[in-house]
């Protein structure tokens, strides 16, 4: 693939209580183009990556939405697959160029939730789990419960060192200035936190998130080579929504089967990876995504992370040097593009404190449901 991404930007995260849908775009977008150095009229189109607007904010033509606020009419569409919404509209983009039919496209992740009543957002985002999930009144909560359970009784892990996932995040996220919480943890500290569904605790569930993340990819000759960061696999991967139609709680399908095409159509291994954002809804999420993708082997994700072998400045590779969703916040349509435009700084060498050492490839790891859907990207430098 020869598409590069040549324009990033996201928004700060969090309980954004005063700022609208078309605000955050808007800033994303704006910022994007400047730092691509384009011009709303040099965009050939537009993907927007969406879970909610419609249920929470009773819009869903969102392409002609945030296309006008974009200032341009080009084509737009709004991508949904719920919290990978936003890999799949990068997905869906990429597609479109290597279709030939654009050359310059947008991203956009955007989602505003904090404005409404819990009871609706649980709701909507249940509308990505299977009828027999809500009609038993599970959550997500409860099903990733349900998997960490797994997980600890086949592998003998403890609670704690489940909770060294959210450790570790937050670590990351105290050097994130755009992070919603940048307070580091201790393993006390989780513990200690109110269970939400036994085992997983309060301080182990990605929060509820507003924020707004754009990138610009091109197949164009790139003027600027320090800005342009190579796309090299864009894959995506399948499964059921029951969690009890799977043949197993302690793996996901979708992520195996997108990680290995990537990894394949990208000519690399998972040992060449140096820096990985990945979709860390829950701190098992985390877990089971570092031995799916490879960086950890069968039963030692949670031992990996604890040991500090994915952590900032000691680890082989290290895993969401954002915070990840636990800390850098999960507003579920931006997270998708948020994780690229982390790579991005990443591999360009301008993530600041956070700046992992020699980063040269990374991937992106993102998650709709409890697995149904997974998007994984690989990007070099």
């Amino acid at each position: 693939m020869k598409i590069n991404v040549i324009g990033i930007a996201t928004t700060q995260f969090g309980e954004l209580w005063k700022i609208s849908p078309k605000s955050l775009a808007r800033e994303a977008m704006t910022q994007a183009l400047e730092d691509g150095g384009k011009s709303a009229k040099q965009i050939d189109a537009l993907f927007v990556g969406n879970m909610l607007a419609d249920v929470l904010g009773n819009q869903a033509n969102l392409g002609s939405f945030f296309g006008e606020v974009l200032g341009a009419s080009i084509p737009s569409f709004h991508i949904e697959g719920a919290c990978a919404s936003g890999g799949l509209a990068l997905h869906t983009a990429v597609n479109s160029i290597l279709a030939g039919q654009y050359k310059t496209v947008m991203v956009l992740g955007v989602e505003k939730m904090t404005d409404c009543q819990p009871d609706d957002i649980v709701s909507g985002l249940m509308a990505a789990g299977s009828d027999e999930e809500r009609l038993s009144g599970a959550t997500f909560p409860g099903i990733y419960a349900l998997m960490a359970r797994a997980y600890m009784d086949e592998y003998a892990v403890s609670e704690e060192l489940l909770a060294s996932v959210s450790v570790k995040n937050h670590f990351h996220g105290s050097l994130n200035p755009k992070a919603q919480f940048q307070k580091v943890l201790t393993i006390e500290n989780v513990m200690k936190s109110t269970k939400i569904a036994d085992p997983l605790k309060l301080l182990e569930c990605s929060p509820i998130s507003d924020g707004a993340s754009a990138v610009i990819i091109t197949s164009e000759p790139v003027k600027i080579k320090k800005k342009a960061i190579s796309l090299v696999a864009s894959e995506v991967g399948t499964d059921t929504l029951a969690l009890h139609n799977r043949d197993t709680f302690t793996s996901l399908s979708a992520v195996v089967t997108a990680s290995k095409k990537a990894y394949k159509k990208a000519g690399i291994t998972p040992e060449d990876v140096n820096v990985a954002e990945i979709h860390d809804c829950f701190s098992i999420a985390e877990v089971i995504a570092t031995e799916d993708l490879g960086f950890a082997k069968r039963g030692k994700g949670a031992r990996a992370i604890s040991e500090g072998k994915m952590t900032l400045g000691s680890g082989n590779i290290v895993t969401n040097p954002s915070g990840g969703l636990k800390a850098c916040g999960h507003p579920v349509g931006a997270t998708g593009i948020k994780q690229i435009v982390e790579i991005v700084e990443q591999l360009r060498g301008t993530a600041g404190k956070r700046q992992v050492k020699n980063a040269r490839i990374g991937l992106t790891h993102n998650v709709g449901g409890s697995g149904a859907v997974a998007v994984i990207h690989i990007l070099k430098k």
